[in-house]
């Protein structure tokens, strides 16, 4: 059967305990347009920073309790399941440099790939690796 597209974007939730600095740097470092904050402690979640990138909804979650593990580090080799999440956008050289200038680490800069595609790789303040692509 399949899945019945209603919304051709994703929402991606990132739980973190970090929240003023995730919220910095995909607001003011990336440039994500912040819709506003949600609480809602009835449900675990002490805020959550909404966030848009073009039509896909990006979460920052903050839960009420700690949670039981970390995150584990260390991108596409780190561990399995979720690792990174992709972006394709135009300006690569300029995201990567304002993430650096942001004091932030580039684990990959800009990287042609193929003829005409490129990538770049940077991390987030909880270590979470973000991936740019351009020209696809």
């Amino acid at each position: 059967m399949g899945v019945k597209i209603v919304k051709s974007a994703i929402d991606l939730g990132i739980v973190t305990t970090n929240g003023p600095a995730m919220l910095a740097f995909y607001k003011d470092v990336l440039g994500f347009r912040h819709e506003g904050d949600v609480a809602m402690e009835a449900s675990g979640i002490k805020v959550m920073h909404r966030l848009w990138f073009g039509d896909s909804l990006i979460k920052l979650v903050v839960p009420v309790r700690e949670p039981k593990a970390p995150p584990v580090l260390g991108g596409i080799p780190g561990s399995t399941g979720y690792r990174y999440w992709t972006m394709t956008i135009s300006n690569i050289a300029e995201v990567v440099d304002a993430v650096a200038a942001a004091g932030h680490k580039v684990i990959r800069p800009r990287t042609e790939i193929r003829p005409g595609v490129a990538i770049a790789i940077v991390e987030d303040p909880d270590g979470n690796w973000v991936e740019f692509l351009e020209g696809a």
